[in-house]
């Protein structure tokens, strides 16, 4: 997990992981502005890929809110 960057600032482009609960069908891509989503056997679903922003992240979060997906977890993936 990612800890805040010491000039603190989020604001920037990042590669994000969002595990949520069940599993979309990749068709869904798409609507997620071209995200990768992988389906794990444990019955999750993972939305990873670049956002440009924080705006972008929420933007993201707000379109699984509205399907109703339970959220279990976000992070941003250092490049490192």
């Amino acid at each position: 997990m990612s800890e805040m960057p010491s000039d603190g600032r989020w604001d920037e482009a990042g590669q994000y992981e969002v595990r949520l609960k069940g599993h979309l069908d990749p068709r869904w891509s798409a609507w997620f502005d071209g995200l990768i989503l992988t389906e794990d056997s444990d019955g999750t679903t993972v939305i990873h890929g670049s956002l440009v922003d924080q705006a972008a992240l929420h933007g993201l979060l707000q379109k699984v809110r509205d399907m109703g997906l339970p959220l279990l977890s976000v992070m941003r993936i250092d490049a490192d």
